[in-house]
């Protein structure tokens, strides 16, 4: 028997997500993907590029919201001038654009060693941890720079800010990234 049980999200609300339930569920030999048996090594071996497609979103993310936050800035106006012009918002945005340049960065380097075919196991879940979590905390200053309209549906950084946060889990959370790179770290002789 075959159970769909689709799925309400917090962020992300355009991603039709499922939980499948096979119970008893025979398939035919000719229908198996890949070896008998081998099914977690196949997975863990498309990880990498998966932990490298989050980064990128990641990084996508944090650049809308960052984008949207400097656009605001430069509109919004307190006390006869743009808030762009206070060092409190110049420093905020100072911080965003140079994590997101980080994350890239990573994220650019992984990918180019998976396009080498070269093993990028600590490579990609470095990119995926620190562009995801990144991306959380570049939302949440967009907000702060937003003020209240931050948290109304009608500005952009709303949405950015739900959106980001399943970026610290798909693929593994945050803490599974940490476990990885440092198995990957200590397996390694420097």
């Amino acid at each position: 028997m075959v159970q769909v049980i689709y799925l309400g999200l917090l962020g992300c609300r355009a991603s039709d997500t499922s939980e499948v339930i096979l119970d008893n569920c025979q398939i035919p030999a000719g229908q198996l993907l890949g070896e008998a048996g081998e099914g977690f090594v196949n997975c863990l071996e498309i990880l990498d590029g998966g932990r490298i497609s989050i980064a990128a979103l990641a990084v996508g993310m944090a650049q809308g919201a960052f984008e949207a936050s400097v656009r605001y800035a430069k509109q919004r106006k307190q006390f006869r001038q743009a808030i762009a012009d206070f060092q409190a918002i110049q420093w905020k945005l100072a911080d965003m654009a140079t994590e997101i340049e980080a994350a890239w960065l990573l994220t650019y380097r992984a990918g180019v060693l998976k396009n080498q075919k070269k093993r990028s196991t600590k490579e990609s879940s470095m990119a995926k941890l620190y562009a995801s979590e990144m991306s959380v905390r570049v939302a949440n200053e967009a907000i702060q720079i937003l003020g209240g309209y931050g948290y109304v549906k009608e500005y952009p950084v709303e949405k950015f800010y739900r959106d980001a946060k399943i970026s610290t889990i798909g693929e593994g959370t945050s803490e599974i990234q940490r476990l990885v790179i440092a198995r990957q770290l200590l397996k390694s002789s420097f």
